[in-house]
This record gives structure tokens, C-alpha cells and sequence, in this order.
């Protein structure tokens, strides 16, 4: 493609600019290569995207530059893009979000520089009503996605004993992500204070490995399990997103085997995918995120 081209998806015609903008400087990844990585996932990617509300993390200038989150969909966007109003209390108004639903769509958000795409643990049918529980992971340096191997291994085996699956995937960045696929009649109130208590349960049994208070200078060579992104304003990098990090990372699924191949080995480059290894592994290990969208439990 040459620097700027339309691109026509199923009869949508889309202006793409600037396709040799280098958007990661260490790898030389550019805009052309993101939005046809995009392209190419989409099929595993979209599914997690369909009927959620969905922040953009824009970065204009590349991963090293200045970016900014945008919830309120682009005035600008295309008539033919879904977009969902929901309500915030501390704006006291509906606010428009974008709903990437179809390749078209997603192709646009690239456009936009839209590095990473973080969504809501709601569908926009129903904002109250969560279809999953997370704890996300972040390791306080000196520790790293090691350290948090030991601590989901320890979050499995609680799962374990309660009778739910779980589904690790990496952040992209730092650390870890565990989602609890529910897709059953339950609200933040509960998956939020589970969440909290698990976590406080974990730091008191594990004091000098896990933290779950929101203190940031209690985090250095701990991980810190945050149980309270279980909120219905908040949101977490979607599967599949790129991150803005040295190299065109991706946020991973993961199998429970990998985990704790890498807590023996302790060697994190284990955990550290990026946009073509991820191309590599669906092709080959197919979308190890699918049953999130599926699988129902509840939570006794």
C-alpha cells in the first residue's frame, strides 16, 4: 500500500493516511504493518470486541509518544459505525461510545491510531450486568510476569477448589490477566467484592509476594492484584489489542501450562509476544479466549 490509499472491506471504503508512519522506532513497525496486523486477527479479535463499549487509546505519534484515551466516539467517525450512550454519573450525561463490531470498523480505529483497544467486562445491552470477573496482575518492580505466574497459580487453585474455569492471558505490557468467564445474571457488587476479598485473602496467606491495597509504594517487588477494574466504569486492555511498549506487543492468551512452565523457568521472555508471534499461535493454537465469551457459571 502506498502512504495513503483507500481500502475497500465488503463494499466500505476507508482513506487510510500516513501508512509509513513508524509507530514502534526500536522495531521500525509501522502504521501500515499495525492496521494489517489488525486485519489479520480480526477473526479471533472481533468476537471480543462485538457489543462492547470500547475506549481508544490513541497515540497520534507513535508507542513513545503522547497519547490519550478517548471514551466519547469521534465526532468525525463514519455514519455506518455502531456506537452505544452510556450513562456517567461524574460527567451527568450519556456518553457515545464506539462499538467495533465488523472489520470495517476495526480497520478505522487503526486508522486512528488506535493502538490499544480496551473494552468494557459489559455488553452495551445490559452495562450493569458483567460477563466476566478479572484480576489483573502488576508486578512492582523488581518483580515481574514471574512473580505473577506464582500468584495466578495460586488464583487457579482457589478457581479450582470453587468449581470455576479461568483464563489467563498476558497484559502486553507488565504483567498478567485472569478472566472468569460468568455470562450469567450477576452484578459489580459481587464480582467486585469477591475480587477484593480474593485478593486480601492472598496478601494476608502471602504477605511478602502480593499486595491488594491501592498504595503504590507498597508495590515495589510485590504483585499487586487489582480486583477493582470489576467496575462498570472502568475498562481493561481487550485480548488481542497491541500495546504501546518497545516492541509491538500483544496481549496474549495463555494456557495454564505455559504459566507454569514459566514459574519453573522463571524465564519471562516466555510471556512476551508480539504482533507476528501472536499471528503464529491462532493459526496454530486457534482463539484460546473463545470459551470467555461462552462458558456460563455462576458464583456461590
Amino acid at each position: 500500500m502506498p502512504n495513503n490509499t483507500v481500502l475497500d472491506i465488503a463494499g466500505t471504503q476507508l482513506t487510510l493516511s500516513n501508512l509509513e508512519k513508524v509507530f514502534y522506532p526500536k522495531s521500525g513497525f509501522n502504521k501500515k504493518q499495525m492496521i494489517d496486523y489488525y486485519i489479520r486477527i480480526s477473526p479471533f479479535l472481533l468476537p471480543h470486541l462485538a457489543g462492547r463499549p470500547l475506549t481508544l487509546k490513541r497515540y497520534p505519534h507513535g508507542s513513545d509518544g503522547k497519547f490519550f484515551y478517548q471514551k466519547e466516539c469521534p465526532a468525525s467517525r463514519p455514519e455506518w459505525l455502531s456506537t452505544t450512550p452510556i450513562w456517567s454519573k461524574s460527567n451527568n450525561k450519556h456518553i457515545c461510545y464506539c462499538v467495533v463490531d465488523n472489520l470495517s470498523a476495526l480497520v478505522w480505529t487503526a486508522n486512528m491510531a488506535a493502538l490499544e483497544l480496551h473494552t468494557s467486562l459489559s455488553s452495551s445491552e445490559n452495562i450493569d450486568v458483567p460477563t466476566m470477573m478479572v484480576f489483573d496482575l502488576d508486578p512492582g518492580w523488581p518483580a515481574t510476569i514471574v512473580e505473577c505466574t506464582q500468584v495466578a497459580l495460586w488464583l487457579l487453585e482457589f478457581f479450582a477448589k470453587a468449581n470455576l474455569q479461568s483464563y489467563p492471558k498476558t497484559s502486553g505490557s507488565k504483567g498478567l490477566q485472569i478472566y472468569v468467564p460468568l455470562n450469567t445474571p450477576v452484578d459489580y457488587s459481587q464480582t467486585k467484592s469477591l475480587a477484593h476479598k480474593l485478593a486480601q485473602m492472598l496478601e494476608k496467606k502471602f504477605p511478602n509476594q502480593v499486595v491488594s491495597k491501592m498504595n503504590k509504594n507498597l508495590r515495589p517487588g510485590k504483585v499487586f492484584i487489582d480486583w477493582s477494574q470489576n467496575d462498570p466504569h472502568k475498562t481493561t486492555v481487550c485480548v488481542y489489542s497491541l500495546r504501546a511498549r518497545e516492541e509491538p506487543t500483544v496481549s496474549t492468551p495463555v494456557t495454564w501450562l505455559e504459566i507454569e512452565q514459566v514459574w519453573k523457568s522463571k524465564d519471562a521472555e516466555q510471556l512476551v509476544f508480539t504482533a507476528a508471534k501472536v499471528l503464529e499461535r491462532v493459526k496454530n493454537m486457534g482463539d484460546l479466549f473463545a470459551p470467555v465469551l461462552t462458558t456460563k457459571q455462576y458464583l456461590s
